[in-house]
């Protein structure tokens, strides 16, 4: 395995970082050029020169989208009179398989700190929020003295560093709900409803929380900003090897021999992480797939291995990037089982919104449950299959971030005949009072696009990323999910 050694010039995240994996607390964070980057934002630089300066670096979304964070900036209003606006850190990190934020916060707090600081002062917003997972109790801690800190300091509160410039920051920790990661229900829950996505148009920086603009960013990437302002434009596009600018916090879990984070320049490679960091699968385990980003995205075999770990090349192999932290599958492991797993988890984390997802995926639970208790053959059926297919294709608009049943078809085809979902026709019916029955879909055998009665107008897509109809059609009769 390699030695990593960590400097300000190659990894501007996580250099601070203590042997003893304890907190770094403001003496020591400051001793180590920490708010440098807010003094020379908010002492020499305008607004909209740190948000022009964020987009020409390159910094992309560290959350799963890859959306320029820059860009997402812009997007705020630029009429003054709109003087409430409120800067939100999505640190609900809930995505099964990762645990990057959580070392961040919990090991770097003022770094987050002086992230939402300089931002803040880029959007113009005089509060902060930051989501935190209820979960994270030792983070919330660490962040809440972090912040405490920095108001005696003066780097927080009124009058900022002599500025004129006030800004509040506080923790706000959520109550264990998944669909929270999505901008709109993080809202949602932090007015203190119940935490549904919010149908767009309106987008949340021009009608956020408490109607007010919104800009929603990540944990590590708002980390990113200080050390862009700090180290300049150029310097970091020129640490990555990729055209995706920047570290990534990368890493792998799983039956690997040293599972862990790590930051690293886009462009490394998987097998890099795998062998290099991770120090490879444990003795007589054969690494058979992976999944690239935690539980969202679909599985990737040995022969992506080398493709460089960046959002396009992860794309166009079929999969998403993600969060960049791999969740390793060996060849012991069964994928049927694996997949129910994850199944599980989403059925039971979903908002219930829309039909598809609430009552499809039950379903679909329910005939993975059968397959891996053997009630039933490996060729499960044909119309399954085609709503694999449906679900991969059409637009999503939420939390899981495609999220898709493609599982079925991507990640099983990667595994061994006994533990291999073919797909095929037959008949079983399901009960024809659920409203996955009622809403879909053409015909069984064909079910390439969920269809939704007249009535459900305004609730065509699934909030949570995994499936969207379209309006109009006319539901099935007899839909057959079914097992040969």
């Amino acid at each position: 395995m390699k030695t990593v050694i960590r400097t300000a010039e190659t990894h501007p995240l996580t250099w601070r970082l203590r042997d003893d994996k304890q907190p770094v607390w403001l003496d020591e964070y400051r001793s180590k050029n920490g708010y440098e980057g807010a003094r020379k934002a908010l002492t020499g630089m305008a607004p909209d020169e740190i948000v022009t300066a964020v987009k020409d670096a390159g910094l992309k979304g560290r959350g799963g989208a890859g959306f320029s964070t820059g860009l997402k900036w812009s997007l705020m209003p630029k009429d003054e009179s709109m003087n409430i606006r409120y800067l939100l850190c999505n640190a609900d990190e809930m995505e099964p398989g990762t645990y990057k934020d959580r070392l961040l916060m919990e090991q770097l707090p003022h770094l987050l700190v002086e992230g939402m600081l300089i931002s803040a002062f880029a959007l113009k917003a005089y509060r902060g929020y930051i989501f935190l997972r209820g979960e994270y109790i030792e983070a919330a801690q660490h962040l809440r003295r972090a912040i405490a800190e920095a108001t005696e300091a003066g780097l927080l509160g009124k009058n900022i560093l002599g500025t004129g410039f006030d800004f509040e920051l506080f923790v706000h920790t959520g109550a264990g709900r998944y669909i929270c990661g999505e901008e709109t229900a993080l809202i949602n829950s932090l007015e203190g409803r119940r935490a549904n996505p919010r149908s767009k148009p309106p987008f949340p920086a021009s009608s956020g929380v408490w109607g007010k603009p919104t800009c929603v960013n990540n944990v590590e990437t708002l980390c990113n900003v200080p050390a862009i302002l700090a180290n300049g434009v150029e310097w970091y596009q020129n640490i990555s090897t990729s055209k995706d600018a920047g570290t990534k916090l990368m890493g792998f879990s799983g039956r690997v021999k040293n599972p862990g984070v790590w930051e690293l320049p886009f462009g490394t490679t998987a097998r890099e992480i795998l062998e290099d960091y991770a120090g490879g699968m444990r003795d007589g385990l054969k690494f058979k797939a992976r999944q690239p980003g935690g539980a969202g995205t679909d599985f990737l075999t040995e022969a992506h291995l080398d493709l460089p770990m960046e959002f396009e090349s992860i794309g166009k192999a079929g999969s998403r990037l993600g969060t960049s932290l791999a969740m390793a599958v060996d060849h012991e492991i069964n994928m049927v089982s694996l997949v129910r797993n994850l199944e599980e988890f989403f059925a039971r984390e979903s908002c219930g919104w829309c039909t598809p997802c609430r009552d499809g995926l039950p379903w679909s639970v329910k005939i993975l449950r059968a397959r891996s208790a053997a009630k039933a053959s490996p060729a499960i059926s044909k119309p399954l299959s085609n709503c694999v297919d449906s679900s991969a294709r059409v637009k999503p608009s939420a939390r899981t971030r495609r999220v898709r049943s493609s599982r079925y078809r991507a990640r099983l085809n990667i595994s061994a005949k006994n533990s291999r979902l073919a797909l095929s026709s037959s008949s079983a019916i399901p009960m024809q009072s659920t409203g996955f029955s009622r809403t879909c879909l053409r015909r069984a055998g064909n079910l390439k696009v969920f269809y939704f009665w007249k009535h459900a107008n305004g609730y065509d897509s699934c909030r949570r990323q995994r499936i969207r109809g379209q309006r109009g059609g006319q539901p099935a009769r007899g839909l057959s999910l079914s097992w040969s």
